[in-house]
């Protein structure tokens, strides 16, 4: 397929004016000016015409398929039956898809009912897009998310359940390093939950397997253990204590050292966390990720979609957040594409506009250089290679 538009992001921050895109067997086989690319297309190659800008697909790299976004999703989850429950995480996949989303990090499974809905994706039997999955996230006895069936004591179980992981398919490891507020029994948020040998071996058993870490970690004290630990990606990093806030600069930059990026997972209702939390307090958790930013952290856009309030079509509202701390649409942009396919491995398959990736597109009307409201106005979504329109009955 030949897809032609009036610019295509071929960059950070960087467009290609009247530009095209070249597709065969799901991949992006050349892009370029539109007369350049147009002459290496055969005169039976379909056509997909455009005036907007063509970019490369949307990453939401914190999401929760089994959680279905109302104001108690664990309840929710735990009276549903795995099939109504897999049909329901197939109108949820659809959504994430038909917002422009093409690849999902799903950080929380029970029963490998995300990896049944990765297959499927995978096989062209359900609409939506790549997901890369966690399968059974650690955690502690009686800790945070322990309903999804993660619980491990000791060294010995936190190497089998990662490697029960990896035999079902699972392409990230989550470990809940410390507890969280969708586990009302669990430890506090700010608590950690790990021994330092159990995390220890919990990273080094994915690592072994060539796989990465995705730490869950609100407190300061789980931050720098898991970073001690290795792990490849810091899920929330709130830098949360018992009494307030603890950022800590010198753990700061053993993350930037260590090319550990950050996922804040911020809701796409962020607005209303001044109305939860209080003014003061909300701005000083802006705060922290302001801080992270200017200090140099690779942040990745999530959304955490699934948990309270959080649906799956928000990627493009949560991006809102970062506009807010002052970061540049470009900027921005890149966390949501380039760098959140670094931040997951893929960035060889996927995140940018250039040959020999998957065909991972997304089409919109406007320049979102300009105005990142734009990524809303969505008039096409290519996974690789296959074509969506914006609506559907999923919505």
């Amino acid at each position: 397929m030949l897809i032609t538009g009036g610019r295509v992001l071929v960059g950070s921050g960087t467009y290609l004016e009247d530009g095209a895109v070249l597709v065969k067997d799901g991949l992006i086989a050349a892009v370029g000016p539109r007369k350049e690319v147009e002459e290496q297309a055969g005169a039976d190659t379909p056509r997909f015409a455009f005036d907007g800008t063509i970019m490369p697909g949307l990453i939401d790299a914190h999401v929760h398929l089994v959680f279905d976004g109302s104001p108690d999703p664990v309840v929710g989850l735990q009276t549903s039956t795995d099939e109504v429950l897999l049909e329901d995480m197939r109108h949820r996949a659809e959504q994430l898809l038909r917002s422009g989303v093409t690849t999902a990090r799903d950080l929380g499974d029970r029963g490998g009912l995300v990896l049944r809905l990765a297959a499927e994706i995978s096989e062209g039997r359900t609409p939506g897009p790549r997901i890369v999955s966690a399968g059974t996230p650690a955690t502690t006895v009686g800790g945070h998310c322990h309903f999804l069936g993660g619980e491990i004591t000791g060294e010995a179980e936190a190497r089998d359940l990662v490697r029960r992981n990896l035999l079902a398919g699972a392409g990230v490891i989550k470990a809940m390093v410390t507890g969280g507020g969708l586990t009302k029994d669990g430890p506090k948020s700010h608590e950690s939950q790990f021994t330092k040998e159990e995390l220890g071996a919990l990273v080094d058993e994915a690592h072994r397997a060539g796989v990465p870490v995705a730490a869950h970690a609100h407190g300061a004290d789980g931050i720098a253990a898991a970073v001690e630990a290795g792990v490849d990606t810091i899920e929330h990093c709130t830098w949360m204590t018992g009494g307030g806030l603890d950022f800590r600069p010198d753990v700061v930059q053993q993350i930037i050292d260590r090319g550990i990026a950050v996922c804040p997972a911020v809701s796409p209702h962020w607005q209303m966390i001044p109305r939860i939390f209080g003014e003061q307090r909300a701005a000083e958790m802006f705060d922290m990720v302001r801080r992270m930013a200017d200090a140099g952290v690779r942040l990745v856009a999530g959304t955490d979609a699934g948990v309270q309030r959080a649906g799956f079509d928000g990627l493009v509202p949560a991006l809102s957040f970062y506009a807010h701390l002052g970061l540049t649409p470009a900027a921005i942009i890149d966390m949501a594409t380039s760098e959140a396919a670094t931040a997951l491995g893929l960035d060889a398959a996927t995140g940018r506009i250039t040959p020999g990736h998957r065909a991972d597109l997304l089409l919109v009307d406007g320049d979102p250089l300009s105005d990142l409201g734009a990524l809303q106005n969505v008039r096409a979504v290519f996974v690789g290679g296959e074509h969506y329109e914006p609506t559907s009955a999923a919505e």
